[in-house]
């Protein structure tokens, strides 16, 4: 059975469990939640141990690998800057609209107290540091300590430079070095497989405990959730489509071509697997072969169109599921921080989820939360993929039309 109804089954056979010991009067079936709460947060930090490592790897292989090629820098300034503007298009939305239709959801205190008592989560959170402070520790006096105190910014700060450096010594020994991280991410994506493998029996562990104590109130708040999150991302990638209308492309036949695109893309979850038919799409198109052949490979290395808006507000979710309460500034910062965590996430399916662990424990976040989020991930990622391979091939269009121009 496929990885990803493997785990969906976990989900659902947790969620009917639960259920079953919610409705149930006997005393083992009452303690059998505190029995595989353990197993839940064991496969938990097996996700955690992976972060910070597979974070530089990826960071140094970017840049220091593509930067002696040239490709990252021959992207130019007109790309970077369109894969920001657009992933802050994506953390603005969730903004606006994310925020408030997960307070429609009427999550009740008491449902959230449960929540935290099963997941021996407590609400109570660090204040922010001063931004003087924060501005300080930007520059991490030992990145050892910054990877092992889980300080995500300053590490990947250290880790630019180093790339960056990284580029100009003596090619050989850089191609070591690289040639080092890139075989620690190859390790550890196969780490994260193994894990993965195994996410059926850690959701199940994770869902039952919170289902047995919620009863059917989860069931309708993760469906009304999924709902909700993928209608946003059906708007927000119908304004790639009028992005290339205003810039005068012709979007009927961009729908009709891209068609195809995204049932591939909606069916393997992966932007990477989908990069065949993306380019072969880009010449019916009509697109410059010289501007699809250096930025299509950008766009699913580095940009997830999508991604912020889901994550950003599973977040948010969470938070509410949770009952902690976020700040404006917190929304803020999360939409910001998820946004720029999008451009180093893993391209396998979920893999935007397994990075965002540094947000968690900084805002003080119930880490299984994630696993919560994988286990509904699956509806969800098909339509991010769709949503990121059809923004992939609108941005290389409107790049090779801007560069006619």
């Amino acid at each position: 059975m496929n990885l990803s109804f493997r785990i969906l089954t976990g989900l659902l056979l947790g969620s009917i469990a639960g259920l079953m010991i919610s409705r149930s009067n006997s005393a083992l079936f009452v303690n059998l939640p505190g029995l595989l709460a353990p197993l839940g947060s064991l496969w938990v930090n097996a996700i955690r141990m992976t972060i910070m490592p597979l974070l530089m790897a990826l960071v140094v292989v970017a840049i220091a690998g593509q930067g002696r090629s040239g490709r990252l820098l021959a992207i130019g300034g007109k790309t970077l800057s369109l894969f920001v503007g657009l992933i802050l298009l994506s953390s603005l939305f969730a903004l606006l609209f994310a925020a408030p239709l997960i307070g429609l959801l009427e999550i009740c205190s008491e449902n959230s107290n449960v929540v935290l008592a099963s997941s021996q989560v407590t609400a109570e959170r660090a204040p922010l540091p001063p931004f003087k402070d924060w501005l300080i520790g930007l520059i991490p006096a030992n990145p050892f300590a910054a990877a092992a105190n889980g300080d995500i910014l300053p590490l990947m700060i250290f880790t630019v430079v180093f790339s960056l450096a990284l580029i100009q010594i003596d090619e050989r020994l850089a191609k070591n070095v690289i040639t080092f991280f890139e075989a620690t991410k190859q390790a550890l994506l196969v780490v994260i497989a193994w894990i993965m493998e195994v996410a059926p029996y850690g959701i199940f562990a994770l869902v039952l405990p919170i289902t047995a104590n919620l009863g059917t109130e989860s069931v309708r708040l993760l469906g009304t959730f999924i709902l909700m999150v993928c209608g946003l991302i059906v708007l927000l990638s119908a304004c790639i489509y009028l992005g290339l209308w205003v810039l005068g492309h012709d979007i009927k036949k961009f729908a009709k071509t891209m068609a195809p695109v995204q049932v591939i893309g909606f069916g393997t979850r992966s932007s990477l697997a989908t990069l065949p038919a993306t380019i072969a799409a880009s010449e019916i198109l009509g697109v410059s072969q010289k501007t699809a052949g250096l930025v299509l490979p950008a766009a699913v290395t580095l940009f997830k169109f999508a991604s912020p808006l889901a994550r950003t507000a599973g977040t948010y979710f969470i938070a509410a599921l949770y009952g902690i309460d976020l700040t404006v500034s917190e929304f803020v910062v999360i939409a910001l921080a998820v946004g720029l965590l999008s451009f180093y996430s893993p391209g396998i399916p979920s893999g935007g989820l397994l990075i965002m662990t540094p947000v968690y424990l900084a805002l003080g976040l119930p880490v299984e939360g994630i696993g919560l989020l994988i286990a509904i991930d699956l509806i969800v990622d098909m339509f991010i993929t769709a949503a990121n391979v059809t923004a992939n091939l609108g941005v290389t269009m409107m790049l090779d039309g801007l560069q006619e121009t």
